[in-house]
């Protein structure tokens, strides 16, 4: 194990296994117990980071479960993409998938115990009068039905298990301390009835439990040793040593929270996401504005990108929000080593070499990736008419532009050296072309005369360019802290966040290219294949990132 690695999960960790700590000689053992009732985001990434990545570092082993102990919102299309989220950014559970509703039987049984020493009983209090007897700070919770004779709560849950009761009308709590000044403690809920089918479970259970109860119950019969959770369970961690110290279950693992992290213009609540869904803000879950795994996966984020991500904020116990420049700023260093270039023109015009021979078709060699030799070079054809960026020509150019107005002379991105001589418009005034000389002796982009060429222009043979679409994504919402403006969240969405280009120029190569295939698009930024809507020869790219760092300029 490195030091460099450590945190202070991992310190209290060491303390555990070392000599006389309470996980001697056992191997760490830790779980991710998503909700199959949405889709992960990044900020779950943090999450299952953590417990996988500790897990790693100890030579231990990372369960992965299912918590669906909640029969109103679970779904196997969230269990089949929450599979699919973890794989893909390079964790393994192995053999060891479970469901939080494999444990019901045992759980129920364990509840029994409770109630059996006297430590839970049957409450007939409704929610109203529940939340009315709460008590306050110095005021005691109360309930009529705390002294229960046992046998009569154990006939009553088992009758609440049989469905001889209307939903809402029982519940089982446990007997711990109706004046604590944590409410966790205050004889919390441990079973309530929910006559919904289970996904799994179908019609067998009309009592579930509730998390409270099934987490420390499921970490035990598993054999975790190290519960990391989220600092909102940190007020529940003596319910949790509770239910281990008085259930009999065969371990005793220890619960450790840490803060939780999100990201600035983003919506984390699945709640929230739901809605962006239902009331078609976005396309999908996998919408590549949206902060879900599968739409920044979509977007163009590799696994190693959102790795280090997590490893940059680091863990710690409390909870912030991290700038969104910080995301981008991992997913550029990783594409400018491992994205292969392509030049692509995203609003063309014609740029036509009045000079040079129409049949002819020259090739020149570019760089696939300076930054990675091993990616190697490509040939670029070459011939009279071109495509270029339509941002790189103006008619009446401001001071220091120094890329085509008439008269002067830009650099073809690795072939020629051209001067503008003249353009042409519609009856609009809209430029529609453009004409420029070439100079035989700058092949290459090279020129042997030593005069100095301010600009480097980049462009898309019009013999060889291919059609393909291109998509420009901006910030979802234009508040970086969407739930905290005072506001429906709904008002901040940016107008402006997709821009879909079409009649796009790209180099014919990338024609076929596939998902998740991401390319740097010269001078313009970082672009993915999508996922979804991109089809062979007709091509269909989403910015992932832009050139420009603002993270880096944010730290110097």
């Amino acid at each position: 194990m490195e030091d460099l690695s450590k945190n202070f999960i991992h310190a209290f960790i060491d303390e555990d296994i070392a000599p006389g700590g309470r996980f001697e000689g056992m191997r760490v053992h830790t779980r991710f117990p998503p909700e199959p009732n949405g889709y992960l985001h990044i900020g779950h990434c943090m999450a299952f980071n953590i417990n996988f990545s500790t897990a790693e570092l100890y030579d231990g082993l990372c369960n992965l479960r299912m918590d669906d102990t909640n029969p109103e919102k679970e779904d196997e299309e969230y269990v089949d993409a929450i599979c699919e989220d973890i794989r893909w950014l390079g964790f393994s559970w192995d053999d060891r998938f479970y469901y939080g509703s494999d444990y019901f039987d045992k759980t129920y049984e364990l509840a029994v115990g409770l109630i059996r020493k006297g430590l839970a009983y049957v409450c007939e209090l409704s929610p109203e009068e529940f939340k009315a007897r709460r008590g306050d700070i110095g005021v005691p919770a109360t309930s009529p039905y705390r002294d229960r004779p046992i046998d009569e709560s154990l006939d009553l849950f088992e009758r609440m298990k049989n469905r001889e009761f209307p939903e809402g009308a029982m519940t089982l709590r446990a007997k711990i301390d109706l004046a604590s000044g944590n409410f966790n403690m205050r004889d919390p809920v441990l079973y309530r009835i929910r006559y919904t089918s289970h996904h799994r479970q179908g019609e067998k259970w009309c009592v579930y439990p509730m998390y409270d109860l099934a987490h420390p119950i499921q970490d035990a019969l598993e054999g975790i040793t190290h519960s990391l959770c989220s600092l909102e369970y940190e007020d529940h961690r003596p319910l949790y040593d509770w239910v281990i110290e008085n259930t009999d279950v065969p371990s005793r693992p220890r619960q450790i929270e840490f803060g939780r992290r999100s990201v600035s213009y983003a919506v984390m609540s699945k709640r929230k996401l739901r809605r962006l869904v239902e009331e078609g803000h976005v396309d999908g879950w996998d919408d590549p504005r949206m902060p879900t795994l599968c739409g920044l996966r979509r977007r163009g984020y590799t696994p190693g990108s959102i790795r280090d991500f997590c490893e940059r904020i680091g863990v710690g116990k409390t909870s912030n929000t991290i700038e969104l420049s910080l995301l981008e700023h991992c997913l550029r260093e990783d594409l400018n080593k491992n994205a292969p270039r392509a030049m692509v023109v995203i609003r063309p015009i014609k740029l036509v070499i009045t000079n040079y021979p129409e049949d002819k078709t020259e090739t020149f060699l570019v760089e696939n990736n300076p930054e990675n030799e091993e990616v190697g070079v490509r040939e670029v054809s070459f011939s009279r008419e071109l495509w270029i960026e339509s941002d790189d020509f103006m008619i009446s150019p401001p001071k220091k532009y120094n890329r085509l107005f008439v008269g002067n002379e830009v650099r073809l991105k690795s072939a020629y050296v051209v001067k503008c001589t003249g353009y042409e418009t519609d009856s609009n005034g809209n430029i529609t072309m453009v004409t420029a000389q070439y100079d035989p002796e700058t092949s290459g982009g090279n020129t042997p005369d030593g005069r100095k060429i301010r600009g480097t222009i980049h462009w898309v043979d019009a013999r060889t360019a291919i059609d393909a679409e291109v998509r420009l994504y901006d910030n979802l919402f234009t508040d970086p802290d969407p739930d905290c403006a005072g506001v429906d969240f709904i008002e901040l969405l940016n107008p402006t966040s997709l821009e879909v280009l079409r009649g796009c120029k790209a180099e014919n190569k990338i024609g076929d290219a596939r998902a998740p295939e991401a390319f740097q698009f010269m001078r313009i930024g970082y672009f993915a294949v999508d996922s979804r809507d991109s089809k062979p020869g007709k091509p269909v790219f989403n910015r992932a990132v832009a050139l420009k760092d603002g993270y880096k300029k944010q730290v110097l």
